[in-house]
């Protein structure tokens, strides 16, 4: 395992995942319901996706090199487009249960569920599926993607509402972007050379 993948990796996908739609949902239900529920079932969901872009990051890395890395490069420009262009909308998902108070399995399951539809073919599934066909590096990759995911699911759950009061949205959409940018250069740099 490379420390220096993993770092990357959770550096890019943490910022991605900063202004997402899950982290907002997630600090909805984390509003209304105890948190370490809400996080079991979210980190459970974003664990399943890494999972599933890992196998999608290991199919990508057949291709051989020269293409692999326009693709990868296309992959990073177009997650830089879309988090510029996507990430100004006001969400307001929210996830409406019962009057009863639930228990541990039906917030974790909600949390779970919601993470799971809201989160699939998202631009940090596909960003960690290009990183891990560009590292070759599947255990590296896996492990920062999914402590950046869990990481923005905790601050989101626990102190969402504090970092968007000191830190613009758009601020983190643009670092993210920006450094998506950079990673697709790298990547048509090295489909050049």
């Amino acid at each position: 395992m490379s420390l220096a993948i993993a770092a990357t990796v959770f550096a890019v996908i943490f910022l991605s995942e900063l202004p997402d739609k899950t982290a907002l949902a997630s600090l909805v239900l984390g509003s209304r319901y105890r948190p370490a529920w809400v996080f079991a079932g979210v980190a459970a969901a974003f664990a399943v996706h890494v999972g599933l872009a890992l196998a999608a990051g290991s199919l990508l890395a057949l291709i051989p090199h020269r293409p692999l890395e326009i693709v990868v490069a296309v992959l990073f420009a177009l997650g830089a487009v879309l988090l510029l262009r996507g990430r100004h909308e006001s969400d307001d998902e929210h996830v409406e249960l019962n009057s009863k108070k639930p228990g541990f399995w039906r917030v974790a399951w909600t949390g779970f569920a919601v993470i799971l539809v809201a989160e699939f073919g998202d631009l940090t599934q596909i960003a960690t599926a290009t990183l891990a066909a560009r590292y070759h590096d599947p255990l590296s990759v896996g492990v920062g993607a999914v402590l950046a995911l869990w990481a923005v699911a905790a601050l989101a759950i626990v102190g969402g509402r504090g970092l968007l009061k000191v830190i613009p949205l758009t601020w983190i959409t643009r670092v993210a972007a920006g450094i998506m940018l950079v990673l697709a250069g790298i990547s048509v740099a090295a489909a050049v050379s």
